[in-house]
């Protein structure tokens, strides 16, 4: 290894406190007081830690994707992905790792007589953190989709409850446009719901439903389809006046599949269907 990546990750061992004030301090500086966690002090150790034991085993940023680099790269990611589930922006998670930049010129600079080519380290060390920036920023982009990802996963999931009416009777409300991928949650979340109860009939209510196009007709069918393979039945209510116009006019063919205009006359065939009835109190 070369020397002067031999002192700068001298410098980085042993100017520890110095370089993680003066980071701290340029790091709120940057970020403008925001960003400025309770786990500050242990991230900080851990990138330098990583970051001294990359430049002590290669010392050449063009190879960050060596091994080498891996503990740092790992502490970057992990950084990164706690940032983003705190919803922390990408422009004040990357402020922190540039703001180490500064501290180390500044160890540089005290310790320039040692130095036998000051402007190569400078030059190293400046390459090291750009590269460390770019790559945070990477990561907390994968980081942030998959949260996105998985936040829409939940809330298609949270929209689309299967209710227990009675024993023997789901329902399933649905509310805005059925897709594809909601239409995959519906189906599989209520047929996990018909094997976990034993319920012989699913009631599917669409009069959240804005519009019915040949794609959401589709998915119901195929909804309504699973329904029986599972030795159930189904009952689509909410068939209003202009979606059963549209559905006319589209020509698609609902046989078999039994229609309500309303969730009460849903619930009313429900009822029938498994010998119950609904009485007034007297008085």
């Amino acid at each position: 290894m070369r020397q002067e990546n031999q002192r700068l990750a001298d410098l980085l061992r042993d100017d520890q406190d110095a370089i993680v004030k003066s980071w701290t301090a340029e790091y709120q500086a940057n970020a403008g007081g925001r960003g400025v966690s309770q786990t500050l002090f242990g991230e900080q150790m851990a990138i330098l830690k990583a970051l001294e034991a990359g430049v002590r085993a290669d010392g050449n940023a063009a190879g960050f994707e060596s091994t080498a680099w891996t503990p740092l790269r790992d502490v970057l990611a992990q950084l990164s992905a706690s940032r983003a589930a705190q919803g922390e922006t990408a422009d004040v998670t990357s402020a922190f790792v540039l703001a180490i930049k500064r501290p180390i010129f500044e160890g540089l600079q005290r310790h320039r007589g040692e130095l036998e080519s000051q402007i190569e380290v400078l030059w190293a060390a400046s390459a090291i953190v750009d590269r460390m920036a770019q790559w945070t920023i990477s990561t907390y982009q994968r980081s942030r989709e998959e949260i996105i990802s998985r936040q829409q996963h939940e809330l298609l999931e949270l929209s689309t409850p299967v209710i227990k009416l009675w024993d023997g009777v789901l329902a399933v409300p649905v509310i805005g446009t059925l897709d594809s991928s909601r239409a995959q949650i519906v189906m599989e979340t209520l047929l996990e719901r018909l094997v976990e109860s034993g319920s012989e009939l699913a009631i599917i209510d669409i009069t959240g439903v804005p519009t019915v196009d040949t794609l959401v007709a589709q998915h119901l069918m195929k909804t309504v389809t699973a329904i029986r393979l599972m030795g159930a039945e189904s009952i689509i209510s909410g068939i209003r006046p202009q979606i059963a116009q549209t559905i006319v006019h589209l020509g698609i063919d609902l046989q078999g599949i039994q229609t309500k205009a309303t969730l009460a006359d849903a619930l009313s065939e429900a009822l029938r269907r498994t010998g119950h009835t609904v009485a007034r109190r007297a008085g």
